[in-house]
């Protein structure tokens, strides 16, 4: 079998968002300025209306295509500029041969945009070899070890006032979710009012969802240092499972500090590229749980090797929830130990899988393996009102 293109095609429809009530954005590391902090989360349209994404497809000989998708802009110009070019006539089933060969085609191409334009090609590579052998991806990888995977609840655009965001968490907590998270608005730029609101949240959400629920935080690189230790000596009290992002991953050293400073767990690996640099924060006794995202660290591949190295750090991975199907294969592949949970943003993955035929969703808290050979998505034609692929 041999490549014979790698196409990227962009798909159109029209899409009813569902109802959402009035949220806040994350806080950002540009916040410390005042022009910055003042930017507010854009309301999406209301009614239905015209969306479009990227989808990734590698074609073969065969007649097996391998499909990814949604995919970033900067993702599709990596892979037409750079890697297109390498991909055709290559044996599609060689994973980890291609996998290799792709980190030395680009000198500065071991972290950042090359590596998230990578990702997706080495998940569509899987996805042709799931269809070939008509499994699974996580049948492929040594699962499945277990029929479904526990999701936490991302609460990423939704309100951080108290009072608002208990009436959601008790809401998601009875649908039958065991852990969520929730993401801090205020970071240094708004002085101590924002400490203390951001302290008001935790506080609020401990005491409605019990003592010992699953709860975290995500503050988005936004904070420094001081801060931080600020921050996680103020919310000791709170029995968090985990602070997330609180620093940019690549400050090793001050995570590190950070870590000594309280006894809140650090989480960190949205922004981490390869084993390599995870294999920095887990020397160093940075973090506590690593959160690598196969769409942007390297995919499947690489993923498979982050859960190794966690594993005999015994430090859990629990992947980013860019998109969830990656995921949720390398999750259905490994221990309950080493992969507790899948996150899924709940917002916002209904509007990421709008051209699915077959959507993924949990259930009481979970979310069931797929079925289909590959990866299992499948674009729905039915929701498709027009398409065509970038040159």
């Amino acid at each position: 079998m041999k490549i014979t293109d790698v196409v990227v095609l962009k798909v159109k429809g029209i899409w009813e968002s569902p109802p959402f009530p009035a949220g806040n954005r994350q806080s950002q590391a540009a916040d410390i300025y005042p022009e910055f902090n003042a930017r507010t989360a854009a309301p999406g349209p209301e009614g239905p209306h015209e969306i479009s994404d990227l989808f990734l497809e590698i074609r073969t000989d065969a007649g097996i295509s391998g499909f990814f998708g949604p995919i970033q802009s900067s993702q599709a110009d990596v892979i037409r500029t750079s890697l297109r070019p390498y991909l055709i006539g290559r044996d599609p089933l060689a994973t980890e041969l291609l996998h290799d060969q792709m980190l030395r085609l680009d000198r500065h191409g071991r972290s950042g945009l090359f590596m998230t334009g990578l990702s997706p090609v080495d998940c569509a590579l899987w996805d042709i070899k799931g269809k070939a052998w008509d499994k699974p991806i996580y049948r492929l990888l040594g699962g499945p070890t277990r029929s479904e995977v526990p999701a936490y609840a991302s609460m990423l655009g939704y309100s951080v006032d108290p009072e608002a965001a208990v009436e959601v968490a008790l809401d998601f907590q009875a649908q039958g979710f065991t852990a969520q998270k929730w993401f801090f608005r205020y970071g240094p730029g708004d002085g101590e009012g924002g400490k203390a609101r951001n302290v008001a949240l935790v506080r609020a959400l401990r005491e409605a969802l019990g003592p010992f629920y699953p709860l975290m935080f995500d503050a988005f690189m936004g904070w420094n240092l001081g801060y931080a230790a600020e921050m996680a000596r103020a919310m000791e009290p709170y029995n968090l499972t985990w602070l997330e992002e609180p620093l940019p991953p690549e400050r090793v050293g001050a995570f590190r500090e950070l870590r000594a400073a309280s006894r809140v767990p650090l989480a960190t690996g949205e922004h981490v590229y390869t084993r390599w640099q995870v294999k920095e924060l887990l020397t160093a006794g940075a973090i506590d749980v690593i959160q690598t995202d196969p769409d942007w660290t390297g995919g499947i591949t690489e993923l498979v090797k982050i859960c190794a190295l966690a594993s005999s750090f015994e430090v859990p991975m629990v992947a980013h929830g860019h998109s969830l199907l990656a995921a949720l294969h390398v999750a259905g592949a490994q221990s309950p130990a080493t992969v507790p949970y899948v996150e899924v943003l709940v917002r916002h993955q209904p509007r990421k899988q709008a051209f699915y035929k077959t959507t993924y969703a949990p259930d009481k808290g979970s979310v069931r393996l797929p079925e289909r050979p590959g990866l299992g998505l499948v674009l729905d034609e039915a929701r498709i009102t027009s398409r065509e692929t970038l040159d």
